[in-house]
């Protein structure tokens, strides 16, 4: 613990912005788990297949209720377009494009702040060590020659921290990126799949 503490607090204040970076692209990661794989998870299958059999029997109202029982995307797009079966198949296809255009966003939302983050978060790595360099050499310049290479490897040492910190930083946040993207398409792929069913169905069932 002492090792990681000296580590980050000789690496100068730009430390604090990149752990800062880092908090941020970690909350930015969990919160995105949470939407896409728990509160948008659910079994499509079997929500498919209840709908289906909930319009077989012209129980409109009744699917309407059972999409209401969830907040995920594909029960919010169909409900849109139950609440327009009554109406032509056009009103049908438009109401569902409407709620996939409001619903779609919200599972790509925040997602690429990660690759901004981790960009950053080395570029701020770099210019710490810059900076960490600039103070290293105009110590150097004061000091007894016998003392020059001492100080200038310890001012070295130190500089590079940020470096570390800013890739330690970026890592995660770009395996979090590259996984939320494609967990991302493959639920928007599965919504797009069961709505082009479901609205056969709704379609047929007028």
């Amino acid at each position: 613990m002492d090792s990681i503490i000296r580590f980050f607090t000789q690496g100068g204040p730009v430390m604090f912005i990149i752990l800062f970076a880092l908090v941020l692209g970690v909350v930015v990661i969990i919160e995105r788990i949470v939407y896409i794989r728990f509160r948008n998870r659910i079994d499509s299958d079997t929500f498919v297949n209840q709908i289906v059999q909930l319009l077989k029997g012209g129980n409109i109202d009744q699917a309407i209720e059972y999409c209401n029982r969830s907040k995920a995307a594909l029960p919010n797009i169909t409900r849109a377009g139950l609440m327009e079966i009554n109406n032509s198949e056009k009103d049908i296809r438009n109401a569902l494009e409407i709620a996939a255009m409001v619903e779609i966003p919200k599972l790509e939302k925040r997602t690429h702040y990660l690759s901004m983050i981790a960009n950053v978060a080395t570029l701020l790595g770099l210019l710490g060590t810059i900076l960490g360099l600039i103070s290293a050499f105009a110590a150097v310049a004061h000091a007894d020659a016998a003392d020059k290479a001492t100080l200038l490897t310890a001012g070295i040492s130190i500089a590079m921290n940020t470096t570390a910190f800013g890739i330690i930083t970026a890592i995660p946040c770009l395996i979090g990126y590259t996984y939320l993207v494609e967990a991302t398409n493959e639920l928007i792929d599965e919504i797009n799949e069961n709505v082009a069913r479901l609205f056969r169905y709704m379609t047929a069932s007028r």
